[in-house]
């Protein structure tokens, strides 16, 4: 039997496109759908045998949305590859394309469980991950779902096919991306896209078969120009820019995903625009790889659609955000620069979102829509109104903590405990599982021979 949980005594932001806020609001819901919002006098008196949640005066905002993460980096906290990395693709050469060649289906299923715990934590209630595992692709994507299901958040997932480790590692990519799209009939929570890793590790011959076997709609999730040498390597080799062959291949569309869109040119941004495709804006990952930023402002300016991610640095959607503001400002050397776009990056991540699941209202608090509801300890010390509520997320709830997530009306945390995760016993699981996880990633080479004109030349690989 259903009964009404009622979310109140905060600050509550009705939507993340052209919000209202109601002061001493809250929300109500049965199963899975909000049925009323408003001030919380009004909803409880509606509802007055409801059960109750307190906001202790914080913020009730609709569940966070990630458009790009990678589970995978839960394992590599601490871990010393033990050889110098001087530019991003020797960090990928030497960290990331060995990690994943080392994860199995214990750890490829552990590290997704650490990273949902970690999103229920930060109030992320929608997440979008990029899956890699060249030495255990096949059924890896239902061990991602499976621990979305348990951890009770949606997900919209897939492998990133590439050429960097052959044509069968290619060839298989494909089938697992093929497979779980079909497969997703039954959980309409966790959905599918399409994963590619980047144009410069991905062959004309690839990139053909995806375009004739994907399923119409399905959508592409890229990493594009992350690095000058996805967008050069393109060039030289294929004679178009990374986001120039996704359109020869017909991927640009308004289901293609495109991560990091760094080093792109204006007449990139046009096509992405044209096409109705949306960029990926991931501050934290960039700074810490020192490749520059999304220009966001010129991005927007050209009719880009732009969302958010965190690209496996962390879970936290807020934090983020405020990365991305001081990012923008620092970075442009222009003070005023951010309250003018960076608002509606939240808003792209729950249009994108609801697109794939299929709910038109997710990201908004709302009767009907899904009851996807966080409320961040973080009491407004002034005014919060439809004109501010940015600010006071970039220079106030990026610090606080989140004291509540409710995805699809199930209570994941509480007062800042999980509900069935336990996230310190997943922790002492990790710790014992990542000594043989590190060991395997020792014992790989590096210097992988699919590498554009900036790898390093004349190593020999220690595979």
């Amino acid at each position: 039997m259903s009964y009404v949980t009622v979310l109140g005594n905060g600050h509550l932001l009705t939507s993340w496109e052209d919000p209202s806020v109601v002061p001493s609001g809250a929300v109500a819901w049965i199963g899975d759908r909000i049925v009323t919002i408003g001030s919380e006098a009004q909803v409880l008196a509606a509802h007055p045998d409801a059960r109750r949640l307190d906001a202790h005066g914080g913020l009730i905002l609709p569940g966070l949305v990630n458009l790009h993460h990678h589970f995978y980096s839960a394992l590599a906290r601490g871990l010393d590859p033990r050889i110098e990395m001087r530019d991003f693709p020797e960090i990928l050469d030497r960290l990331w394309w060995r990690l994943d060649r080392a994860l199995d289906r214990d750890t490829i299923g552990l590290s997704a469980r650490l990273s949902a715990a970690e999103c229920v934590r930060w109030g992320c209630t929608t997440v979008f991950d990029h899956h890699a595992s060249p030495s255990s692709i096949d059924g890896s994507l239902d061990l991602l779902a499976a621990a979305l299901s348990e951890a009770g958040i949606s997900g919209i997932l897939c492998y990133e096919v590439s050429d960097r480790n052959g044509p069968d590692g290619a060839a298989r990519g494909i089938e697992e991306n093929l497979r779980f799209l079909a497969d997703r009939t039954e959980d309409p929570r966790i959905r599918a896209v399409f994963g590619l890793h980047a144009s410069f590790t991905l062959s004309d011959e690839t990139l053909a078969s995806v375009a004739e076997r994907r399923p119409p709609g399905s959508g592409v999730h890229i990493h594009v120009a992350e690095h000058p040498i996805d967008d050069v390597f393109s060039r030289e080799t294929f004679g178009a820019t990374p986001i120039q062959r996704l359109e020869r291949f017909g991927m640009l569309d308004d289901r293609a995903l495109l991560a990091h869109a760094i080093h792109v040119v204006d007449a990139d941004y046009d096509l992405a625009a044209a096409a109705g495709a949306t960029l990926i804006h991931n501050p934290e990952s960039n700074a810490n790889n020192a490749v520059g930023r999304m220009d966001i402002p010129r991005a927007a300016g050209r009719g880009c659609a732009i969302g958010l991610g965190t690209d496996g640095m962390s879970s936290d959607v807020l934090r983020t955000v405020r990365s991305a503001f001081l990012g923008l400002r620092g970075g442009s050397g222009d003070p005023t620069l951010g309250f003018d776009v960076l608002p509606g990056l939240l808003a792209t991540n729950a249009r994108v979102a609801g697109r794939f699941l299929d709910e038109p209202l997710l990201g908004q608090l709302a009767p009907g829509a899904p009851a996807d509801v966080i409320a961040v300890d973080s009491a407004p010390p002034t005014t919060i109104d439809a004109e501010n509520w940015f600010g006071h997320l970039a220079y106030g709830a990026s610090d606080f903590r989140v004291r509540h997530t409710v995805a699809r009306g199930r209570v994941l945390l509480e007062d800042f405990t999980h509900a069935a995760a336990d996230p310190a016993a997943r922790a002492a699981r990790a710790r014992n599982l990542a000594p043989a996880l590190w060991k395997r990633f020792h014992e790989l080479g590096w210097n992988t021979p699919y590498l554009g004109p900036s790898a390093v030349a004349g190593e020999e690989s220690a595979r």
